[in-house]
C-alpha cells in the first residue's frame, strides 16, 4: 500500500458514513409521510442531513488529497527495503473496524504495520493480547504480549518467537509515570519520556542519550507534497541502533495507540 491508497480508502470509509446517515433521515421522512404527517416530526431529519454533507465533503476532501499525492509519487518502487531500515518512520493510526497502525517510509510506501495478531482457540483461554509487527510484505517480523497487572508489561519477541525484552510502565502518583526499557536478561537500559500535553515521546539509552523519538508537528517540507497534514506523527529511530534494539524501542507504540487510546 501507498499513501495515497491509505487516503482513498479512508475516504470510502467516510463516504460509507456519510450514505449510511442518510438511511434513518430517509425512514423518518417516508414514514412521517405515510403515517404521521407531522411537520415537527421531519425536523428529526436535520442532524442525520447534516452529518451526511459533512462527511460527504471531508471525502470529497480526502480524495482530492489522494490524488495530489499520487501525482507527486514519482518512484514506482521503495527507495527503502526494510522497516528498520529508514531512520524516520511516519505513523498513521486507523481506528475502524480493526484498529492498525501504519508506518510509511518518507517517501510514502508503506513500510509495515502494526494490529492485533489473531491467536488460535477459544478466546476465553487467551490470558492476553499480542500484537504483531509487519513488514510491507505483510510478513510478521515481532511480536508485543501485552500483561497488565498493577503495572503494564509489553513483552518483545522477534519473529522466532524469541524473547528480545519489554517495555514496563509503573504509576508512582497521580500525575507521574515510570516508563523503562528492559533486556532480555531483565536489565534496565532506558527510558521513555514525554509531555503529557502533546505528542513528543523520547526514548533514551542507559546513558541518557536520545535514541528514539515519536513527535507530531514536526514534518520536514520536502515531505509535504506526499504527507500533506502537517501533524502527522513521525518515529525517528537511531541508525545505531541494531534491528533487535529498533524492534524492543518500537513497543512503546503499543501503549500510546493501543492501550491509552
Amino acid at each position: 500500500m501507498k499513501i495515497h491508497e491509505f487516503y482513498r480508502g479512508s475516504a470510502n470509509i467516510t463516504l460509507n458514513g456519510s450514505i449510511a446517515a442518510l438511511v434513518p433521515a430517509i425512514i423518518i421522512g417516508v414514514g412521517n409521510l405515510y403515517y404521521f404527517q407531522n411537520k415537527q416530526i421531519m425536523l428529526l431529519m436535520i442532524p442525520f442531513i447534516i452529518y451526511s454533507l459533512i462527511s460527504f465533503q471531508i471525502y470529497l476532501y480526502r480524495v482530492k488529497q489522494s490524488v495530489s499525492i499520487e501525482r507527486n509519487m514519482t518512484q514506482l518502487q521503495s527507495y527503502y527495503q526494510n522497516i528498520f531500515e529508514a531512520k524516520h518512520l511516519v505513523v498513521v493510526f486507523m481506528n475502524h473496524q480493526q484498529p492498525c497502525l501504519h508506518l510509511f517510509f518518507p517517501d510514502g510506501h508503506q513500510a509495515g504495520m502494526i494490529k492485533k495478531y489473531k491467536q488460535k482457540g477459544f478466546r476465553l483461554f487467551r490470558k492476553s493480547r499480542i500484537y504483531a509487527l509487519y513488514n510491507n510484505q505483510e510478513q510478521t517480523v515481532g511480536f508485543y504480549k501485552i500483561k497488565q497487572s498493577k503495572r503494564l508489561v509489553v513483552e518483545v519477541y522477534d519473529r522466532n518467537m524469541n524473547f528480545v525484552g519489554c517495555y514496563e510502565k509503573e504509576k508512582i502518583s497521580w500525575f507521574k509515570e515510570k516508563k523503562e526499557m528492559i533486556d532480555e536478561s531483565g536489565h534496565n537500559i532506558g527510558a521513555v519520556e514525554g509531555s503529557a500535553y502533546y505528542m513528543d515521546e523520547r526514548v533514551y539509552n542507559q546513558s541518557r542519550q536520545q535514541v528514539g523519538r515519536l513527535r507530531r508537528g514536526w514534518m520536514p517540507l520536502e515531505w509535504s507534497g506526499v504527507f500533506p497534514e502537517p501533524n502527522t506523527p513521525v518515529l525517528s529511530l537511531s541508525e545505531t541502533l541494531s534491528e533487535k534494539d529498533k524492534l524492543l524501542r518500537m513497543s512503546f507504540l503499543i501503549n500510546g495507540y493501543f492501550i491509552e487510546r
